[in-house]
């Protein structure tokens, strides 16, 4: 057990003394003590391990979350020195654990480019744990030491570890132990840490999510890395609720395949990767030899690494990194990287402005992202963050850096005379253009919006069919297929809030085609505009001016295409009105059975939806003896129906049924998008001859 306070001695004062600051004010150096300050101490000593990696010295870190709450952390790298180090007279695995601002990283003698700056990732991970194992493999030994809340001792477990141990603190000198033997050529560092429930909150979890995620981002940032994830915890809902569960994240494509990864539309051009370099002076605080700071210039090599993709949608995905520690919040080099794309784009439509009838106006930094893709990352010794999470970089030369290598680069893409090159390029600045008139397109249409007074509605297409009342939330839009649907439809509405637009035919196929080629579709910009709430990046939900919009297309295989090519042009522009739930489709029925009841009383209509209810309908009736007229009438059209009939069927709230169409999994739904309305033909192909077999010929109009 610890011993009194009466046995503390002038060697306890000398360990503890600056982690004990750390211990008073644990959020200066991790955050918060949530489950956000929990997961940052665990990228700490996670990112030490990457770090080896980076330099080239290891190739797997395995991460096991066991079930007693503590977290242990494997690496092949070269292990924590364990040879005494000459200023202090200790081992240097507890100059790593027990000393702020001490370690690898400083000066460049070990590291060139590291995650880890401050050096105080360990020492603070130490300090804020009840308990800490650490075990070196060298030179042929494993080394061993134990810390309770910083102070390093000897730990006598009864059966298991566990922080609760009878603990003896080390009094008059530490020492490291020799605690095994370890194979020849076997370096590596094992560490295992209870977090300390005295500084964390009650709440405060490892989440296995986060570490999938940082894993599978460094794997992709550290080509070759193989990292194991393990997790022991058995916690109910999880997938490892039954036993333990264990994943491997390994890429060897870089960053190139991280772009890809990320990207959730279909691609404009390819993968395009941009690599260079620069040099920049500092001045930083050195020591001279009487132990004295003074400031010294030094010369700093900066690498950059950039790989950028678009794609034919409008969300922006740019991730960037300074050697492999994520920046969230950007910093110097995104900015110089923005800057560089924006001036770029610029320079080259200013030059082709008649070719692009790009006009007059300037490109945004909003039509060039639309569609991006982008990862980013840096390297450069001792990188200056601000604050010790580490999400913001802070080396202000590096911005110019990014900045030259990326303008140099992208120039030299975009004026590429190879032909893949040229086309890709044409494609891109179309696009980049395109969003500009889209831009300016809806600021305008917002302009006119404020402007227009209740005698000015002669703007919307004169096919339609309008509603009368101003309430959006009781309003339906109701999209119906050709004239003849309209014209039966005009009479089955309710006029007072059931508004009506038809549509010629099947409208263009959004999903292959160029921002451009939709805005100038006469279908799709009457829909855009009858909406009301503009497209793409600029969509407002509040400015629509219907609560529904309802897909009212033929029951047929024709139908259900123009119902596939409606539904692609609100998953593509007008995506949060899916979000909302405010887009639905109707379900007219298939068949209409007429039964004969005798008499003066008129005869009973039963409507059917598919052919199994039809045959459930027609078993019943014949079991009560009903007769019912033949041949049935069986609707491939809404046309076929007289105003009455669509009314009750169709249009009514009271007798009618709605399919809400919803996106519960983004991914899923833009990977079936792409499948059926894609450019790319032959996964389509496989797709129809794999479901060949399973077609119901009598559904075919032939």
């Amino acid at each position: 057990m610890t011993p009194p306070s009466s046995d503390y001695t002038a060697r306890h004062l000398s360990v503890l003394e600056g982690l004990e600051a750390v211990r008073k004010r644990p959020g200066m150096y991790i955050g918060s003590t949530d489950s956000r300050g929990l997961m940052h101490c665990l990228w700490e000593i996670i990112d030490n391990s990457v770090d080896e990696a980076l330099a080239g010295f290891g190739q797997s870190i395995t991460v096991i979350l066991h079930a007693d709450g503590s977290v242990e952390i494997h690496d092949d790298g070269r292990g924590v020195p364990v040879d005494i180090e000459p200023k202090t007279g200790l081992s240097g695995v507890e100059v790593v654990f027990t000393k702020l601002h001490a370690g690898g990283k400083f000066g460049g003698g070990s590291y060139t480019a590291s995650g880890g700056l401050h050096g105080v990732g360990a020492s603070v991970v130490n300090a804020l744990s009840a308990r800490l194992d650490v075990r070196v493999d060298r030179g042929g030994k494993t080394n061993g030491m134990s810390f309770r809340r910083g102070e390093p001792g000897t730990v006598k477990d009864a059966r298991t570890p566990s922080p609760g141990s009878d603990f003896e603190p080390f009094l008059d000198g530490s020492r490291l132990d020799v605690v095994g033997t370890a194979k020849r050529g076997v370096t590596g560092t094992r560490i295992r840490y209870w977090a300390d429930r005295q500084i964390f909150t009650p709440d405060a979890a490892f989440s296995y999510q986060d570490l999938q995620t940082r894993a599978r981002q460094t794997s992709f940032l550290v080509p070759g890395l193989r990292i194991t994830l393990r997790d022991e915890r058995r916690l109910p809902g999880t997938a490892g609720e039954s036993g333990a569960v264990e994943e491997v994240f390994q890429h060897d494509g870089g960053i190139s395949e991280y772009a890809d990864f990320l990207a959730p539309d279909t691609a404009v051009t390819d993968v395009w990767r941009f690599q260079g370099s620069g040099r920049f002076k500092e001045s930083v605080p050195v020591l001279d030899d009487r132990g004295h700071s003074r400031m010294a210039e030094v010369e700093r090599d900066c690498e950059v690494d950039l790989a950028l993709r678009w794609g034919i949608g409008y969300e922006t995905t740019v991730r960037s990194y300074v050697n492999i520690i994520a920046t969230p919040k950007g910093g110097t080099h995104q900015s110089g990287f923005e800057q560089a794309l924006l001036k770029t784009f610029r320079k080259v439509i200013e030059a082709n402005a008649r070719k692009l009838k790009a006009g007059s106006e300037k490109i945004e930094k909003d039509d060039v992202f639309a569609g991006l893709t982008a990862v980013l990352t840096v390297r450069l010794a001792e990188p200056q963050f601000e604050g010790q999470t580490k999400e913001i970089l802070g080396t202000s030369a590096v911005k110019a850096i990014v900045s030259r290598v990326v303008e140099k680069e992208l120039q030299a893409r975009l004026s590429s005379p190879a032909r893949n090159d040229k086309a890709q390029s044409a494609l891109l600045l179309e696009k980049v253009v395109a969003e500009m008139r889209s831009r300016i397109s809806a600021r305008v249409h917002k302009e006119t919006q404020r402007r227009k007074n209740a005698l000015e509605t002669s703007t919307m297409p004169v096919k339609l069919a309008d509603c009368r009342i101003d309430d959006k939330e009781r309003s339906e839009l109701f999209i119906v297929e050709g004239d003849s649907a309209l014209g039966t439809a005009k009479l089955a509405r309710s006029s007072d809030y059931q508004a009506l637009l038809p549509i010629r035919g099947k409208i263009l196929n959004v999903q292959k085609a160029s921002v451009g080629d939709m805005l100038s579709n006469v279908e799709c910009a009457s829909l855009i505009q009858v909406v009301g709430a503009g497209s793409g990046r600029s969509f407002q939900l509040d400015a629509r001016r219907y609560g529904k919009v309802i897909l009212m297309t033929d029951a047929d295989v024709d139908g259900a295409h123009i119902r596939t090519l409606l539904l692609t042009l609100f998953f593509r522009y007008m995506r949060p009105l899916v979000d909302a739930g405010r887009v639905y489709a109707a379900v007219p029925p298939l068949h209409r059975v007429e039964v004969v009841t005798g008499g003066s009383k008129a005869n009973e209509l039963i409507y059917t939806y598919s052919e199994a209810e039809l045959t459930r309908v027609l078993a019943a009736l014949e079991k009560k003896g009903a007769r019912y007229k033949e041949p049935i009438q069986r609707y491939k059209g809404l046309g076929e129906m007289d105003a009455d009939q669509l009314a009750e069927t169709t249009m009514d709230p009271r007798h009618r049924t709605l399919r809400r169409v919803r996106i519960q999994e983004a991914e899923s739904a833009e990977r079936v998008f792409s499948l059926l309305m894609g450019s790319e033909v032959a996964p389509r192909k496989d797709f129809i001859v794999a479901g060949a077999a399973s077609l119901d010929r009598e559904r075919i109009d032939a």
